[in-house]
C-alpha cells in the first residue's frame, strides 16, 4: 500500500508541477530515526538533494539542521518536503536564528560540530559538500531582508511545499507557514493516515484545504454518522452522504483489528464514485475539568479569536493542561485551565488581554460560562512562553509525530523537563 500511495503521490506531483521530479530537485526536512523517509515513503536518491543518512541522526535538531544545509546549497529546488508541518517550521526556525552560521558552513563546505552529530557521520556527510561562497552570499543577502516569503526567495524555482501531515494538530503550523515563511506557495499534504494505516490520497495539490480520496482497497472503513446515537449502525463507503460528518471505524491490514480511529471526517464530494473527505477533528481530544467536554479544535478556534484581539500578535503554538495535573503549583482556586501560548509579534499581555480568552470561551461555550458563573470552574490562566519553547518540547517528547495540545500526566512531565513550565 505504501508503494502504491507513493506512486500516486509522485504521479500527482508530476502532473501538477511538470518540473517537480527533476534530479536533485527535492529537499527533505524530516527526522526519521527508523530510517523511513516521509512522505514519499522510500529512498529516492536521484530525486533528493540531501542524503538519506541525515534523517536518521539520533537527535531531531541535528537531523533538521544538517538537512537544511544540504537544502540551502541547492538553489534550483522544485519541492521542499517535510514529514510534518511542525518539522518544517522548526527547520525554518533554525534558519531564522542561525543563518550567519549556516551561510558560513556553506561558504567553507563544512558541517559545524553539534550535539547529535557523531564525528564519523559528520565526516561522511561533510565529504558530500563543497565550498560555495556565491550561494552563501545569496543566503546572507536574503536573510538580512527578513523572513516573510523567505522560502520562495531562497529557492526561486520552487513549485510547492509538501508536508506529510498538515491537518488536525498540525493545522496551526500549516497556516503559520502559509502566512509567513512559505507565503506565495501552495502547501500540499498528500496522504491521509489514521491509526497507523494509509487510507487516502490528496489529488488536488494546489487547493488550500487538504481533501483526500478514500481508496477502498487500502483498508476496510466503516462510518458512524455524527452526532452519534447509541443504536446507530455503521455505514459503508457507498452509503455516505455529501456534506455530512462521520466517525471513522477502521479495520486495517495487517492484523485485521477493528477499532474506532478517533477521527471525525466530513464528506466534501465524490471522485469516480469514491468519497472525498476532509478531516474535521479528533473526537477523543477534549478539555474537561468539570465534565464540560470542550473539543480541542473548538478551543483552538476560541483561542485564535482571542489572539485576533491582541494587536500585532500571531499564534505559533499552545498547549492546555487541566489544573488538577499541576497540583499545588496551580494555586488553591477551583479547577481551571492552564494555557501555555507562544506568540510572535507580541512579548507581553495585560491582564485585560489575558482575560479575553476566558471571555471568548464563555461566549462560545454556554456550559463553560455556566460553570464559571457558579464558581465550579476557576478563571483560566494564560502563560506566555519564550520563542522556541515548543520546539524544545518536541525534542523532549522525542517522537516524529504530531504533538498533542491537550496534555495528560505523562506529557506534562515532558513539559516541565523541557522548561516550558518552570
Amino acid at each position: 500500500l505504501l508503494a502504491q500511495g507513493s506512486l500516486l503521490y509522485l504521479d500527482v506531483l508530476r502532473d501538477t508541477f511538470p518540473q517537480a521530479l527533476a534530479p536533485q530537485g527535492i529537499a527533505l526536512l524530516s527526522w526519521a530515526p527508523s530510517g523511513l523517509r516521509a512522505p514519499a515513503g522510500w529512498p529516492l536518491p536521484t530525486l533528493y538533494c540531501n542524503p538519506g543518512e541525515a534523517s536518521t541522526l539520533p537527535l531531531r535538531a541535528a537531523a533538521l539542521r544538517v538537512q537544511l544545509v544540504f537544502a540551502l546549497r541547492q538553489r534550483a529546488l522544485r519541492v521542499l518536503e517535510a514529514g510534518l508541518a511542525a518539522e518544517l517550521h522548526d527547520a525554518l526556525g533554525t534558519l531564522r536564528s542561525e543563518w550567519p552560521a549556516l551561510a558560513e558552513d556553506l561558504a567553507l563546505g563544512r558541517l559545524s560540530p553539534q550535539p547529535g552529530l557523531p564525528e564519523d557521520m559528520r565526516d561522511r556527510l561533510q565529504a558530500l559538500l563543497a565550498p560555495d561562497a556565491v550561494r552563501a552570499a545569496e543566503i546572507r543577502a536574503e536573510c538580512a531582508l527578513g523572513f516573510e516569503g523567505i522560502v520562495q526567495r531562497l529557492w526561486p524555482q520552487l513549485d510547492v511545499v509538501v508536508v506529510g501531515m498538515a491537518h488536525g494538530a498540525e493545522k496551526l503550523y500549516r497556516d503559520a507557514l502559509h502566512q509567513a515563511e512559505c507565503k506565495g506557495l501552495p502547501i500540499y499534504c498528500p496522504f491521509y493516515w489514521a491509526a497507523g494505516a494509509l487510507l487516502g490520497v490528496n489529488l488536488w495539490p494546489e487547493e488550500p484545504v487538504p481533501r483526500f480520496l478514500l481508496c477502498p482497497d487500502w483498508a476496510f472503513c466503516e462510518f458512524l454518522p455524527c452526532p452519534a446515537k447509541e443504536d446507530l449502525q455503521t455505514v459503508l463507503l457507498g452509503e455516505l452522504w455529501e456534506g455530512r460528518e462521520y466517525r471513522l471505524v477502521l479495520t486495517a491490514r495487517p492484523g485485521e483489528y477493528r477499532c474506532q480511529a478517533g477521527e471525525v471526517l466530513r464528506v466534501t464530494g465524490f471522485h469516480k464514485q469514491c468519497p472525498v473527505v476532509e478531516p474535521v477533528r479528533r473526537h477523543s481530544q477534549v478539555l474537561s475539568v468539570r465534565g464540560e467536554s470542550i473539543p480541542e479544535e473548538r478551543f483552538c478556534q476560541s483561542l485564535c479569536r482571542a489572539v485576533g484581539m491582541w494587536p500585532g500578535a500571531r499564534l505559533v503554538d499552545y498547549v492546555c493542561v487541566e489544573s488538577a495535573l499541576l497540583g499545588t503549583s496551580s494555586g488553591a482556586s477551583a479547577p481551571h485551565y492552564e494555557v501555555f501560548v507562544e506568540l510572535r509579534g507580541l512579548r507581553d499581555l495585560s491582564e485585560g488581554q489575558r482575560y479575553k480568552l476566558d471571555q471568548c470561551l464563555q461566549e462560545d461555550f454556554p456550559i463553560y460560562k455556566s460553570f464559571r458563573f457558579k464558581g465550579s470552574i476557576g478563571p483560566l490562566r494564560l502563560h506566555l512562553v519564550g520563542a522556541g519553547a515548543f520546539t524544545r518540547l518536541r525534542e523532549a517528547l522525542g517522537a516524529p509525530r504530531p504533538m498533542p495540545r491537550v496534555l495528560r500526566e505523562e506529557q506534562l512531565l515532558h513539559l516541565i523537563q523541557s522548561n516550558v513550565i518552570s
